[in-house]
């Protein structure tokens, strides 16, 4: 099957801009840096997850639902798009956040309310990517008994993983590079690295299969965790793109390195470093553009240390995605580390 005749629904305003930090770059004396702005694309303050979310909620509506379900932390960006794209599409959400209820709702927990998510109910686990070995996870027994009271009252819930599935989120991404290489062919230049956070794993996938369809795998992917050791996710990208390869019939499925970089992670999931702190205020000070704490601060500050370690060639155009989450910045948490 071609990529351009599966089911999506339209949520975004796509592309989205392309931008070249040339003072970053000139800043950093290294490649031709280049930003591609999905945290502009449109619904709900944007991020990533709306490009999956065109084909999740394209299944969700095919399969007749009427409310959807979802889990994520209580900062989460995904939760954020979903409730706004289900608002979109007339659909109710239901929320299971990993975490404590908090005083005061910040941050993107604030726009969920303010979104009209119908309910959030929140499970305590050890964090919002981890899982329980043994015994039952508390946040899929919350799904199961949400899921089980809508349907007894004559709702037909769809249920939408932490990140999307990892193959809306393939599918999503290697339309990403599409649009990339678009962008910089007006510069006569095509893409030699693309740099993303790497949590729930799919993007990463996403941007692979795209440089497996659109760059002939030339083009090098690299992952910044900000929630796993690189052992685990380099599992689960690699799992993702032959899931996206076998749905669209696809041979040689893992034939490109899949490379992650797990030292920028910190303490862990959401916790603060402070290199990614000084990524957020040396990209807003040079370039006037706002990075989000969890996601693309850490991953910032992975592009600029792999620029100083001599990673790319000067003449190397490298695509940095920004994958919104700003939002973030105003949680509770966040916004004590950067306090002058």
């Amino acid at each position: 099957m071609q990529i351009g005749q599966v089911k999506r629904i339209k949520l975004g305003i796509f592309p989205t801009p392309l931008e070249e930090l040339k003072t970053i770059s000139s800043h950093l004396g290294g490649p031709r840096i280049f930003i591609k702005r999905d945290d502009l694309d449109g619904l709900g303050l944007g991020g990533n997850k709306l490009r999956k979310l065109e084909y999740a909620m394209a299944e969700a509506l095919e399969q007749g639902a009427t409310t959807v379900i979802t889990t994520g932390a209580v900062q989460s960006n995904h939760c954020r798009l979903v409730v706004a794209a289900a608002n979109k599409l007339g659909l109710k959400t239901h929320l299971v956040l990993v975490g404590e209820e908090p005083r005061i709702a910040t941050g993107n927990l604030l726009l969920d309310k303010i979104l009209g998510a119908a309910e959030i109910h929140y499970v305590v686990k050890p964090d919002a990517y981890g899982s329980i070995k043994e015994g039952s996870d508390p946040v899929d027994e919350k799904v199961q008994e949400i899921k089980e009271r809508l349907i007894s009252q004559g709702e037909k819930p769809y249920y939408i993983p932490n990140g999307c599935r990892p193959l809306h989120g393939g599918l999503g991404y290697a339309n990403c590079v599409r649009e990339i290489v678009d962008q910089l062919y007006d510069y006569n230049l095509a893409p030699g690295s693309i740099i993303t956070a790497c949590g729930s794993a799919s993007t990463q996938g996403g941007l692979l299969l795209g440089s497996k369809l659109y760059c002939q795998g030339m083009t090098q992917v690299i992952g910044i965790s900000i929630s796993r050791s690189k052992d685990e996710l380099i599992k689960k990208i690699k799992e993702a793109l032959d899931d996206a390869c076998s749905f669209l019939g696809l041979e040689c499925k893992t034939t490109q390195e899949v490379i992650v970089y797990d030292n920028y992670l910190g303490d862990g999931y959401g916790l603060p470093t402070q290199a990614m702190k000084e990524a957020v205020e040396l990209v807003s000070r040079k370039e006037g553009i706002i990075l989000d704490p969890v996601y693309t601060g850490k991953a910032m500050a992975g592009l600029i240390d792999l620029v100083h370690k001599g990673q790319f060639r000067k003449e190397e155009a490298v695509v940095f995605i920004h994958t919104g989450g700003v939002p973030g910045l105003f949680a509770e948490e966040q916004v004590v580390h950067f306090q002058r």
